[in-house]
């Protein structure tokens, strides 16, 4: 009886060999392939969009800083032509005007003497 009993036993343990390789372990994964696909295009969508914004960025910064520049030689230039304006007072005084007349062998003739009046 003893290779009786071998013999089933052996079976027994040879059955449940079959049955744990015909047991097909089905794989949970945590993201369907949709799901993945969807997050790689988020994630695409996300890198371009920041990329796009600091591109933006750049360029605003680059527009500020000529403006910047230019206000700076409007600056410049608008007191150069206040210094010129003060120099051409200066000059067009009435007693500068008489002396360089005088200078130069100029008398005034009051019969030719015109007045004219600003409008």
């Amino acid at each position: 009886m003893s290779n009786l009993a071998r013999k089933y036993f052996e079976q027994q343990q040879t059955e449940q060999k079959v049955q744990n390789k015909n047991q097909v372990k089905i794989k949970k994964s945590w993201l369907t392939p949709g799901e993945k696909i969807i997050g790689i295009v988020f994630t695409g969508v996300v890198c371009f969009g920041a990329v796009h914004l600091i591109s933006n960025q750049s360029k605003i910064y680059e527009v500020n800083k000529d403006i910047q520049k230019v206000e700076v030689k409007v600056n410049e230039q608008q007191k150069v032509n206040r210094d010129l304006q003060v120099q051409v007072s200066e000059l067009s005084s009435y007693e500068r005007i008489f002396k360089k007349a005088k200078d130069m062998g100029l008398f005034i003739n009051e019969n030719d003497v015109k007045v004219v009046q600003k409008r």
